[in-house]
């Protein structure tokens, strides 16, 4: 009887660990920029991905961490973006550095 309690107890505790866990979908972090040449994009970063993941001029671009004196840089695919304190700085295709926003 005792065991039978027991064993009830610790798949109670199993079931509410595996609900309450967080679902890896919801551990992502997505926010959408707004910069001062008119572009708007969406990036995306993941808990354990280096890597950021930008949806900009209607195509997804994946760029690749890279090195930084101050705030994070990511490039990749005619993209570059500088994550700061204050917004982001974006360099898109041949075009002219933009400060950006959040949205």
């Amino acid at each position: 009887m005792i065991w039978q309690k027991a064993a009830i107890s610790w798949a109670t505790i199993f079931v509410v660990g595996i609900v309450a866990e967080p679902s890896p979908a919801s551990a992502q972090t997505f926010n959408t920029y707004r910069c001062a040449d008119g572009t708007n994009f969406i990036v995306a970063f993941y808990p354990y991905d280096s890597r950021a993941y930008v949806q900009i001029d209607g195509r997804a671009v994946r760029l690749n961490r890279g090195l930084a004196f101050s705030g994070r840089r990511y490039s990749g695919g005619g993209v570059s973006l500088v994550m700061t304190g204050a917004g982001a700085l974006l360099r898109h295709v041949r075009r002219p550095v933009t400060a950006c926003e959040l949205s």
